[in-house]
């Protein structure tokens, strides 16, 4: 099996763990950059629920122009984990991943991802003496996000769904597609994802030489991944998977079932989650004391990538904020 142990720094007080996870044999990777000053009572934590198809290093993590997403929170004073699930950036592949796609049912779906971030979570909140912490997940990872939350509210302070998956009603004399354990994903797949949801006509919100950046640290994220023609990345497809269920009336998680406040941030573009979407998911969240539904002009479903992205840290950090809106003085 491919050694994917070995994961480069991305910033110089960046710190990594293995865990052991769910899946006996299996670890997980973490990774940590603890606030190098903040201002709260109690030091406050935020943990990074990745998508589909792209790890916690290409995503919060990743820095344009010299700035990340982590690096704003971590300006604002929180420490900021990140999660790679099973199959995905420097947590350990799925055995199945070694054999032909379409010997095994899709990996990774939200019950098992789920049982991961609990394992996650519960070290993060032993390893830094907490009680709660708060959650960002982007697109798919609200699923597992959703399981974890609606199961142990009491351990989550704040959660930010961007860009989340909402559930479509079901489509009558169709089923949801079945699909082997994973897929290749090519550079060119993402650009073309990237970039599909941009009304015609209109300046672009990811720049090329941006893309070509990221594209070469993704296709890192496998190591075998140049060694494909074209070069790619294994991935599993349970979270692809469990989209197109909640597009034909089956969403992983019951929104009712979470007691802690929530955000759902989108961008106007977002083809994955329309307005209709957008209300059924708020509307869904009843047991949530607080509630906020944020619409960020000239954003897609990859807004964390694009032009508009500050706007979304500043929205995200002014949630989580909360009730340290105004935090003690240092």
């Amino acid at each position: 099996m491919t050694d994917f142990s070995v994961a480069p720094r991305l910033d110089g007080r960046e710190q990594h763990f293995r865990i052991p996870g769910p899946r006996d044999g299996l670890s997980l990777f973490l990774r940590f950059l603890p606030a190098e000053k903040t201002r709260f009572r109690r030091r406050r934590s935020v943990l990074y629920v990745h998508g589909a198809t792209f790890p916690s290093a290409l995503s919060i993590a990743h820095r344009f122009d010299g700035k990340s997403w982590r690096d704003a929170l971590d300006e604002a004073g929180f420490d900021v984990w990140g999660l790679d699930f099973y199959g995905f950036g420097h947590s350990d592949r799925y055995p199945e991943m070694d054999q032909p796609a379409a010997v095994n049912p899709a990996l990774c779906v939200a019950e098992d991802a789920a049982l991961q971030l609990e394992a996650a979570i519960r070290f993060i909140l032993a390893h830094q003496d907490l009680e709660q912490l708060s959650l960002i997940s982007h697109s798919w990872g609200s699923m597992p996000a959703g399981l974890f939350a609606g199961k142990y509210s009491a351990l989550i302070d704040r959660w930010v769904l961007f860009a989340p998956i909402g559930r479509r009603g079901p489509r009558r004399y169709e089923a949801p597609a079945s699909f082997p354990a994973w897929r290749i994903v090519t550079a060119q797949d993402q650009w073309n994802r990237f970039v599909e949801d941009v009304p015609a006509r209109v300046s672009p919100v990811l720049s090329r030489a941006h893309f070509e950046e990221w594209a070469e640290r993704y296709l890192d994220s496998d190591p075998q991944s140049r060694s494909r023609d074209p070069a790619g990345v294994k991935t599993p497809l349970g979270p692809f998977s469990e989209i197109i269920k909640a597009w034909h009336g089956h969403l992983a998680y019951d929104p009712a079932l979470v007691r802690a406040p929530v955000a759902i941030i989108r961008g106007e573009w977002d083809g994955l989650m329309l307005d209709d979407d957008a209300k059924w998911l708020f509307d869904a969240f009843t047991q949530s004391p607080e509630k906020r539904d944020i619409k960020i002009g000239r954003g897609t479903h990859l807004l964390h990538l694009e032009a508009m992205r500050p706007a979304l840290w500043q929205e995200s950090i002014n949630f989580l904020l909360g009730g340290d809106a105004s935090p003690a003085p240092a």
